[in-house]
């Protein structure tokens, strides 16, 4: 199979997983191409709908470093051939499919010259489970090593960590990658065996990320690495509330930078193919509810929940959490603390700060002003006073 067949294939394999934080709109990737592997350009309304915005094969995805900064990431997986057999995957093992691998010298050489032709700034490498753990993070660290220390790539590099890997390797890992990952799929190991009967929740998915966790802790030199993990949503009859709980314990235990959501959908000969999609409404409500806590100080025992532990579909989290809190409401503008402003629907940490700066030389008057700082003035009115007065022109708060 020639080099662009297997970008194609594990390139596709690679995309469903969202720990390496891609997201929304990125700049175009170059239209310059490496002609002597045969890349070709594929564009098309599919490509210009999805995050994908690359000419190579699909897998290069606009994505947000840790520090802000955005780039264009190859997403790729070092095999497709998998032992684990979980139910949604559309690499599992037993599913009809092509299957290829790179070696890791033929991987790190092809993300080399994708590099240096300006096509991506970084690479997330993931795998199919093939051999065992052990194994297969052993070919995932040569890759990277060879990338790091043969072609002298200093960009941003994100490490899948396998189930079971050991000690060694995710100490290795962590030295060659910015990031590493494990995705736990569920929020317990009981939704997990709904998933999967080859993974083992506790000794496979968290231990790596616990000793990942104290690895980072106990190493000066590890200090600026970051952990991340991934729900698949709504395929183990699971609860916003449950996962909610678990992210809450991951955040706080073992101080993952991120945490990924993912809405289930079924994919063709799994054994969830006939299971109905997650609305993509839920994954949305799971995300907002994950930047409550990251960014504005809420705290799990504050969410509410339908009688069925999930999160209202009908309104955001934090504009539920107002309105079951009138005595909380209305807040002064002009003289709120950054902690009542961020509980403000319509305001977000960037335009809180934003007031509190304005607030120094001039008061705000007109609910108008709101927009100038970047705030959502329509959904703020509600909740807000200036100097004592209602603000004009409210509107329904649904």
């Amino acid at each position: 199979m020639d080099i662009q067949a297997k970008l194609d294939l594990l390139g596709s394999g690679a995309q469903a997983d969202l720990a390496c934080g891609s997201c929304g709109e990125g700049r175009a990737a170059s239209p310059t191409y490496l002609n002597h592997l045969g890349l070709e350009a594929r564009q098309g309304d599919a490509a210009r709908k999805t995050r994908v915005r690359d000419d190579i094969g699909r897998w290069i995805y606009p994505a947000v470093r840790p520090d802000g900064q955005r780039i264009l990431m190859l997403k790729v997986l070092q095999t497709n051939a998998c032992e684990k057999d979980c139910f949604y995957c559309a690499t599992r093992r037993d599913r009809e499919q092509p299957r290829t691998t790179f070696q890791p010298d033929e991987l790190a050489r092809t993300f080399d010259q994708i590099h240096r032709a300006n096509l991506a700034e970084a690479i997330f490498l993931s795998s199919g489970v093939a051999g065992g753990g052990t194994r297969t993070m052993d070919r995932m660290i040569a890759t990277a090593d060879l990338i790091r220390n043969k072609y002298a790539f200093r960009g941003y590099l994100h490490l899948k960590l396998m189930p079971g890997a050991e000690p060694a390797a995710i100490e290795r890992a962590l030295q060659l990658a910015d990031r590493v990952s494990v995705n736990l799929e569920a929020p317990t190991s009981e939704h997990l065996a709904k998933l999967s009967s080859t993974k083992r929740y506790t000794e496979e998915l968290i231990a790596p990320l616990q000793i990942a966790r104290r690895l980072i802790a106990g190493d000066p030199r590890l200090r600026h690495k970051t952990m991340t993990t991934q729900f698949v949503v709504g395929a183990a009859d699971e609860t916003d509330r449950e996962i909610a709980a678990r992210t809450t314990q991951l955040y706080r235990d073992l101080r993952l930078a991120r945490i990924y959501y993912s809405a289930f959908q079924p994919i063709e000969n799994t054994p969830l193919d006939g299971r109905a999609p997650t609305p993509l409404v839920r994954e949305n409500r799971l995300y907002q509810t994950d930047f409550l806590f990251r960014q504005y100080g809420f705290t799990f025992d504050e969410l509410i929940f339908d009688a069925h532990g999930n999160l209202p579909t009908e309104a955001d989290p934090k504009t539920v959490w107002a309105i079951h809190h009138p005595e909380f409401f209305p807040v002064e503008l002009n003289r709120a603390s950054k902690e009542e402003l961020l509980r403000v629907p319509g305001l977000g940490p960037i335009s809180v700060r934003r007031i509190v700066q304005t607030r120094r030389a001039t008061k705000f008057r007109a609910i108008e002003q709101l927009a100038r700082v970047g705030a959502d003035e329509k959904r703020a009115a509600p909740f807000i006073l200036l100097d004592g007065h209602a603000p004009m022109h409210q509107l329904a708060l649904w």
